[in-house]
């Protein structure tokens, strides 16, 4: 595989995709590669977004794009083989081929990228290696001495057994695959993940195919463009340049790219890369908020720690019939996710995101839903929950409110005219003002004609003591539901 032609080729060393099923040891085997711990970091032991790292072997450099393992990611598994110059395939000597294995040997044969195969967990009592290649075998993996050419390894983890061996068949491969480069050319690259950082702006990690890339050169992509202003390596030190197949690390983009684009940086006309970046922008999907509007079910306003991440929470989400994602950022939580939640009446998912104070207390006040997690399929569980409380809900009476009397701190003194269904004291219920939700509000008394009464039923007026966070007005309208 060359990712150019001339007579400036250099050699480029590899760029290597950690594939394979959930829990069958990628990220294990990357820790004992580089022998640093990102194990214990992750949350619910799956890794969650997608990491680069460099490592030296006999003098030969080597770079590993680890690829999240869990199902929501598969978007972001098959971008990581596309961008990889060889694919090491993971499969666990003690359980053998898996769903994910078997998703992973067909994204590996759509994109062409040739593989080595590692068996994992080789140190076990139960680890059975010739039933692993005997499954591969039957799914169309055809090892060497099985009547193919792929090369496999078994390996340890914990142990370090054939570890170096599995390095050494990486060069190999790479050798064979003649990978080269033109350090003169523009920088090429895939954009492998990008975030917002509340100090530096936009983090964009890069994968780094062709050309030099460096400080103080413009970049693009097909949806945002900038300068570099800060260039890291993997270790996050601050370099002037770096040259392929090193990850790099970018400050500088106006907007965030896009998991998965292709980027060129160097010497550019910044007025055609803007012209390009915003005509994509908008010739970009959009979310369908008007549509949404008109759907029964749960809005879903989304926000994630990066754009992958983001990428993968909506992917999962769309697959839970009757959610409707209005608006998606990555970033925090903010008072402006709760105000875009109050007036399109939705809920907020937030993946691996902080929630701001105010935001909070502003979400509690106006009675919006926030299901915010480190794993994933807890948000998901929380918004079926809520789905079918959505479904479920049956409106029991509802007061349109016709005058406020007097508030003393959150208690109001109000009258009204009962529209439908029956209110009774005791109950709470929610404020809504032009048919959308702002608040959450305690009956704590009702009366008519000056009198307590337990219930006040459709068509009469009464009076009543609400407690309540938002200022109410003539017009608003109280809604008690079901259970």
């Amino acid at each position: 595989m060359q990712d150019n032609a001339g007579n400036n080729l250099i050699q480029r060393p590899p760029i290597v995709v950690v594939m394979g099923h959930v829990d069958h040891g990628k990220t294990s085997l990357l820790d004992y590669i580089r022998k640093a711990n990102v194990v214990s970091k992750e949350a619910g032991g799956i890794t969650q977004s997608i990491g680069a790292y460099e490592i030296t072997h006999n003098g030969r450099r080597i770079t590993f794009i680890d690829t999240p393992g869990h199902e929501a990611f598969k978007a972001m598994r098959s971008r990581g083989a596309t961008v990889a110059d060889i694919a090491i395939l993971v499969v666990a000597a003690d359980e053998g081929v898996k769903p994910q294995t078997l998703e992973a040997i067909n994204t590996l044969k759509e994109v062409g990228t040739p593989y080595i195969v590692a068996i994992t967990k080789v140190d076990r009592a139960n680890a059975n290696i010739e039933k692993v290649k005997s499954e591969l075998l039957s799914n169309g993996v055809l090892l060497e001495g099985m009547g193919g050419d792929v090369s496999w390894q078994g390996v340890s983890a914990v142990t370090g057994e054939g570890v170096t061996e599995l390095i050494d068949l990486i060069l190999l491969l790479g050798d064979v695959l003649d990978i080269k480069y033109d350090p003169h050319a523009k920088a090429e690259g895939v954009v492998i993940e990008a975030t917002k950082d509340s100090r530096r702006g936009v983090v964009a990690s890069l994968a780094l195919r062709n050309g030099t890339l460096c400080t103080g050169k413009y970049i693009v992509t097909e949806s945002t463009y900038g300068k570099i202003k800060l260039l890291e390596n993997f270790k996050g030190e601050r370099v002037n340049e770096l040259s392929p197949s090193a990850p790099a690390r970018v400050i500088g983009f106006e907007d965030l790219p896009a998991v998965g684009e292709k980027f060129q940086a160097g010497d550019v006309d910044l007025a055609e890369l803007k012209l390009s970046a915003v005509n994509n922008v908008f010739a970009g999907e959009k979310p369908g908020l008007p549509e949404a509007r008109e759907k029964d079910g749960a809005r879903i306003i989304t926000k994630a720690d990066t754009s992958g991440s983001l990428e993968a929470l909506n992917h999962v989400i769309r697959e839970v019939e009757g959610t409707y994602i209005i608006g998606s950022g990555v970033g925090d939580i903010t008072d402006g996710d709760v105000d875009q939640a109050i007036n399109t009446k939705s809920a907020i998912a937030g993946f691996r995101v902080k929630i701001a104070g105010s935001a909070k207390s502003r979400a509690e006040t106006k009675g919006v839903n926030i299901f915010s997690s480190d794993i994933i399929y807890r948000i998901i569980e929380e918004i079926e929950a809520h789905l079918k409380k959505i479904k479920g809900e049956t409106v029991i009476g509802e007061l349109e409110i016709l005058k406020v009397f007097s508030v003393e701190g959150k208690r109001v003194v109000l009258g009204g005219r009962v529209a439908t269904g029956a209110i009774k004291a005791g109950l709470e219920g929610k404020i809504e003002r032009r048919g959308s939700v702002i608040a959450a509000a305690r009956i704590m008394n009702v009366q008519k004609e000056r009198k307590d009464v337990s219930e006040v039923i459709e068509g009469e007026e009464c009076g009543m003591l609400v407690e309540t966070d938002s200022k109410l007005f003539p017009g608003d309208r109280l809604k008690i539901f079901s259970e």
